[in-house]
């Protein structure tokens, strides 16, 4: 039978309160040439920091707590030896933990690929919503932040893109639900890459995150993710930053509800059914009154097509049922819902034209 499956499944085209949880948990994975008896470190400000760490990890956890509008909620680091030839323990922990951006500083060119497909693993086939920022990783995948930068300085040192995806990992993680990272300053930066209107639009296209130097300060040029191919099921909105955190969060919001209140808790009738259909309205009504997704556009409902395949296989004759008997039918266990919702991005792209 399998452990008890809920998909939440997002396309482009209750009585338990539902409510937001709380996100901005940025996971680290270090190499020390010292390693503490415990190799989790769970930090909430710089001052968490192990005094153990080399100052190079300082640096880094201390580069992330810089967040933007807020800091990270918390880092989690997972400290390795310096010797180590892999990530394996680390990306154990990770299965089972939650955060919402991943970064592994230092991180050699041959692991990019590697670590790319696992954090996909997580995100497609374990149903675990995270991102990664990954230095020139062009993955193609919403999953997968590619940061490509090459001169990335500060009055006192010139980082790589490697030294710095913890930075942009924090910087993501601060960003509220109702703003984009897009135009984010970077004030410790004195420079970047100089590259013309044409190569950024050109290297953004290409799901690139760069930073550029508008000549009074250096900023994200754009928060997009790898994504580049896209589909019916999951279009051009899903190279956005922005609407892959919100997703993400209803996901995760609605799936631990889910898990914590109804699955094997709740009886399978059309009665709770509905409650839980309210329930989830009720949560979507929260995210419109918040901004995050647009007013009177979001709906809950039983998904009658995938009710009435189900009851098919089992052998019930749907074809003399009415809507309203396919709609309360008993359907053992199983819950099939659906939803619509349509979730409000930043403003990016304005034209402003001035007659004189």
């Amino acid at each position: 039978m399998g452990l008890p499956s809920m998909n939440i499944l997002f396309k482009t085209t209750g009585s338990t309160i539902i409510s937001r949880g709380n996100r901005g948990v940025v996971a680290l994975i270090l190499r020390d040439a010292t390693v503490p008896a415990d190799p989790v470190a769970i930090m909430y400000s710089v001052d968490d920091i192990p005094s153990i760490l080399s100052s190079d990890n300082k640096e880094q956890i201390t580069l992330a707590f810089e967040g933007y509008i807020n800091p990270p909620k918390k880092i989690i680091a997972y400290v390795q030896a310096a010797t180590a030839t892999d990530y394996v323990n680390a990306q154990t922990y990770f299965e089972t933990v939650d955060f919402d951006y991943i970064a592994v500083p230092g991180i050699a060119d041959l692991d990019v690929t590697a670590f790319a497909a696992w954090v996909k693993g997580l995100i497609d086939t374990k149903d675990k919503k995270v991102e990664a920022v990954l230095p020139n990783s062009a993955s193609d995948h919403e999953g997968i932040i590619n940061f490509a930068a090459t001169t990335i300085k500060t009055a006192t040192k010139t980082y790589t893109a490697k030294q710095y995806c913890a930075r942009i990992a924090g910087l993501l993680a601060g960003t509220p639900l109702s703003m984009s990272a897009t135009y984010a300053p970077l004030p410790e930066l004195i420079d970047c890459d100089h590259l013309t209107k044409a190569n950024m639009d050109t290297a953004i296209d290409a799901g690139k995150l760069i930073l550029m130097n508008d000549g009074r300060k250096v900023k994200v040029a754009r928060a997009v993710n790898s994504l580049v191919t896209t589909t019916e099921g999951k279009g051009a909105a899903f190279k956005k930053i922005k609407i892959v955190d919100i997703m993400n969060q209803i996901h995760n919001d609605i799936k631990s509800t889910i898990e914590d209140n109804y699955i094997g808790k709740i009886q399978n009738d059309y009665d709770h059914k509905v409650l839980l259909v309210s329930a989830i309205s009720n949560y979507f009504d929260g995210l419109e009154m918040e901004g995050l997704l647009d007013k009177g556009k979001s709906s809950v409902y039983i998904d009658m097509a995938a009710q009435k395949s189900y009851l098919s296989s089992i052998g019930v004759d749907t074809s003399t049922m009415n809507l309203r008997e396919i709609k309360e039918a008993n359907t053992n266990d199983k819950v099939f819902l659906a939803a619509a919702i349509k979730i409000v991005d930043s403003m990016e792209d304005l034209t402003i034209n001035i007659t004189i």
